[in-house]
């Protein structure tokens, strides 16, 4: 089977990615959450991490998978995994809702295609609005200096 770059370009520019099912590529791990709970908190795993493996990702195209890495190298490991936790909750099931939310988050905002900021002039009428404002100012300074009675 062979993959074709530019239908990928075409799906993925018409598909929002929480359409794309991660969930058999991403890892789970519980471990004991700190903060408040009491003897529920030691007793629990509540707090949940989520590994993602973008290397080996089946799911997104190899130009996807170099633009996460570029955008998201902080959350990566040496070895290509996605890494984030999640502990908002007392709850493991609120905790793994939590962290794939973030993970759809943070993958929506790599891909995300970036426009170009188109520079612009500042009008006249802003032009001569910070002159006029630097005069003003240049007079406002004049009149706190001593006068020299010499002149």
């Amino acid at each position: 089977m062979t993959h074709d770059k530019r239908f990928d370009k075409i799906i993925f520019a018409c598909m929002n990615i929480r359409e794309i099912d991660f969930e058999p590529e991403l890892t789970f791990k519980t471990t004991r959450s700190s903060g408040k709970g009491g003897q529920h908190v030691n007793k629990v795993e509540t707090r949940v991490e989520l590994y993602f493996d973008v290397r080996n990702s089946q799911l997104i195209s190899d130009e996807q998978k170099e633009r996460i890495a570029e955008k998201l190298k902080n959350r990566i490991s040496n070895e290509g995994i996605l890494f984030l936790s999640s502990e908002k909750s007392r709850s493991q099931i609120a905790n793994k809702k939590d962290a794939v939310e973030r993970f759809y988050q943070l993958l929506e905002k790599a891909l995300k295609k970036e426009k170009p900021r188109i520079a612009t002039k500042p009008s006249k009428g802003a032009k001569e609005k910070r002159l006029k404002e630097k005069k003003m100012h240049t007079k406002k300074k004049e009149m706190r200096k001593k006068p020299d009675w010499e002149k």
